[in-house]
């Protein structure tokens, strides 16, 4: 009777045996992320989650919501859907994590034309991955399918984020003054912005995803998808009991347009180029697009995926204690009284 009632949707291209098979399959994965406040099993009309607020005197709630982007064209094509899933989650994460908040939970929203179980386990595999590195529950989601949405074996994702943080504690930049230390933090790559300008550059250099990226020991396919790092617990660490000013995830827009967000009016971030490594691919990008370093750093992170704003003097120890979760962190400039129309000044 349960296939009877299932025929019309499924002679219209939608599965509801397989939406259901794949419920079953990434409960134990879904359960795997669990954190205290979650009350409610995979399977709701709605996550719920309590939060604990024993030593928070004024909550905030700070969320945020994101996607992969056409990094994802980079994994239909190599068939590789592993660390998609990470990005997601680290989008999202690392902007919350900006205001100082912690994330509490993330939900997924899967949408393909045709389901594959298996494709979707292990993109599912990859934001229950994600979830770990940032601490945070995943309490929900959705799988869409929707014939003729979308190419054979191609799929979209959106990842929604909740953080939450004391008012006593919310980081905005306001408090950020002349004299301050900027300090950058390694991005693993090109974490997942600036991929339509990626794939118009690879596909002009007749490189394929499986020769070795120029540089590296890695075929293109891996550089092209390693997953974006998520700062979450080092960030965490800080916010102990360091005087952290300001922060700034390196997205979209790059250097240029997000630095400034966090910045009061009266002053202004003078960041010095190359004072940190810049990884082969961004060299070769530039060389293969045929773009300068302002084109460059408006683009993509170029090796900085978050950036944080503090006291010099507590410059060297927050560098220090960053260094404890393998990632490589420098000082990259300093706030000055803002003298004209920029907010951000790259000495080149």
């Amino acid at each position: 009777m349960t296939n009877d009632r299932a025929k019309a949707y499924a002679d219209a291209g939608v599965n509801i045996a397989a939406g259901n098979a794949l419920v079953d399959k990434i409960k134990q994965i879904v359960a795997n992320t669990q954190t205290r406040g979650v009350v409610s099993e995979i399977g709701g009309f709605g996550a719920l989650f309590k939060p604990d607020l024993a030593s928070i005197k004024e909550p905030f709630l700070v969320s945020s919501t994101d996607g992969v982007g056409t990094k994802l064209k980079i994994a239909f094509a190599s068939k590789k859907h592993d660390t998609v899933g990470i990005d997601l989650v680290a989008m999202s994460a690392n902007d919350v994590l900006v205001q100082g908040a912690l994330p509490l939970f993330f939900l997924d929203y899967f949408a393909t034309g045709k389901l594959d179980i298996d494709t979707a386990e292990t993109v599912i595999k990859g934001i229950a991955e994600g979830c770990k590195r940032a601490g945070c529950a995943l309490l929900g989601g959705e799988t869409a399918e929707m014939p003729d949405m979308y190419r054979e074996g191609e799929y979209d994702l959106a990842g929604f984020c909740v953080g939450m943080v004391d008012n006593t504690r919310l980081i905005d930049g306001s408090s950020i003054r002349v004299g301050d230390a900027i300090l950058g933090i390694a991005s693993s790559g090109l974490h997942s912005n600036g991929y339509s300008l990626v794939r118009k550059i690879l596909d002009q250099s007749g490189l394929s995803l499986t020769d070795t990226f120029p540089g590296t020991d890695k075929s293109v396919s891996e550089v092209l998808l390693t997953p974006t790092h998520i700062y979450v617990e080092p960030i965490r660490h800080l916010l102990r009991d360091m005087s952290i000013k300001g922060m700034a995830h390196i997205t979209g827009g790059g250097f240029y347009d997000n630095v400034p967000r966090i910045l009061p009016e009266r002053v202004e971030a003078t960041i010095t180029f190359k004072t940190w490594d810049i990884p082969p691919v961004f060299h070769w990008l530039k060389e293969q697009g045929n773009l300068s370093w302002q084109e460059m750093l408006q683009i993509f992170n170029c090796g900085i995926g978050y950036m944080i704003v503090l006291p010099e003097e507590e410059a060297e120890e927050a560098i220090s204690r960053i260094s404890v979760f393998d990632l490589h962190t420098w000082q990259i400039g300093k706030i000055e009284r803002r003298r004209g129309d920029e907010q951000l000044i790259m000495t080149m």
